[in-house]
This record gives structure tokens, sequence and C-alpha cells, in this order.
């Protein structure tokens, strides 16, 4: 029988390459997203079993409530994985883009987390990846709630996996976190490090599979993250 994992958020980036990742390593996959066209050209490139179901985290309890429903439908899961996630410069300090970056990375975010506790709590074991950053560790003058948001999303996988441990449940926890990679979401002209989704999405399913509480993709982004903590200007100046 096939591994079975759900990814949040599979419609483009390093979700859809995760999926495609997975799929290649025996994977029957649950989709999930707010643009249900785009998972249903990606589940035709799909070996095994693909199961779609529109969630958006901007609407946490609809969001919710679609996780369930797809949780349901596949019957089984053991991995789910959160990629789903937003994000602006905002220079200008506009609320609607920090508006908008709260609700689905904070409050949509934590809402699905909810559910997938409850879930793998109740089966007695499982796995719980999701996709942070680097900006997680110094926030960024020109987008504040993306930076602020990441840092929320850390702390909370991290009290999570507390919360395992201290029930003594066989539920991994896995915080990936990307430096640049070459996504929509990834602007500017002095991007550096750059690394292709194909490439972040292999390095990740490898962190899966060892079960590690972290990784930072590409691995060389270890070395700004120690940069940042030490010295708060590294990576983006003084500005």
């Amino acid at each position: 029988m096939n591994p079975t994992a759900i990814i949040i958020g599979a419609s483009s980036g390093i979700g859809e390459a995760l999926a495609l990742e997975l799929n290649s390593h025996g994977y029957s996959l649950g989709l999930a997203s707010r643009r249900t066209e785009l998972l249903q050209e990606l589940a035709s490139k799909l070996k095994h079993c693909a199961h779609i179901r529109e969630l958006d985290l901007a609407n946490p309890d609809a969001a919710a409530i679609s996780l369930r429903q797809l949780i349901d439908e596949m019957k089984d899961v053991e991995l789910i994985v959160i990629s789903a996630g937003t994000g602006f410069n905002n220079p200008k300090l506009e609320w609607g883009p920090e508006l908008s970056t709260i609700s689905v990375n904070v409050t949509g975010f934590a809402r699905v987390v909810n559910v997938i506790v409850e879930y793998f709590e109740q089966r007695g074991r499982g796995h719980l990846a999701a996709i942070t950053s680097i900006c997680k560790i110094r926030g960024h003058g020109d987008a504040p709630a993306y930076g602020a948001s990441k840092a929320f999303m850390s702390n909370y996988l991290g009290s999570i996996r507390h919360r395992f441990r201290g029930k003594n449940l066989p539920i991994y926890v896995t915080e990936i976190c990307p430096g640049y990679v070459d996504t929509a979401m990834a602007q500017g002209a002095s991007l550096f490090w750059v690394a292709s989704v194909q490439t972040a999405a292999k390095q990740i399913v490898r962190a899966l599979k060892a079960r590690r509480g972290h990784v930072y993709v590409t691995k060389r982004w270890r070395l700004i993250a120690w940069l940042l903590r030490v010295s708060p200007h590294a990576l983006y100046g003084r500005g």
C-alpha cells in the first residue's frame, strides 16, 4: 500500500514541486489549494491517485472543513505538509497587504494546524511539516507582516512539537525554512543563492524521510541563519 500525504498549497511553487517529488517516491496524495484548476493539471501528471479539494487559508473555518473532508475522503493520512502562504513587499505599510498576510499566515495557518493536531492525536501517529522562511529570524523593513507571521509559524510549530513530546506520541513535526527559492513570491534584483523548486523539493523530501525537526533549503542557508542571529544587519543592511 502506498504511503499517503496531503499538501496544502500544492497548486504552484514549492508545493507543486513537492507533490511531484513525493509522488515519484510512491506517495498517494491529497492536493489542496484555492486554485483547483491548477490542481487538476497537476493531478494529470501524477502516477498515483490524487484527491483534490479547494482550500483557502484566507477563510480559516472553511479551510478547516475542507481539510477534514479531504482527510475523510483519503481515510488514512500519514503526512500533511502546509506549503500555502502569502506575503507582500509593502514599503508604504498599507494595511490591506498586512492584514491579508496575517489572515493567511497566522489565523489560517493556526486553524488548519489545529485540525491536523486533532487528527494525528486521534490516529496516534503522523507527521506534520510546514514551510516557514529565513525571514522568521530577522524581519524585513519592506515586509513587516511577512517576517512576523513566519516567526509566529515557527514558534507555533515548536509548541506543537513539545505538545506531542509531552504526550509521548510518535507524531513528528518538521519546520522547512527556505532561503530564496525560484517562486512567484521571490522578488527583487539582489537575490542570491536562489534554488530551483525541484532542488528545494528533493532536499525537503530527504528531510521528511529522515523525520528531521528542522531543515534549511538549501543547506547553505544554515550559515545565513547563523549570521542573522549574531548580526541583525547581515542580510538586509542597516536600512
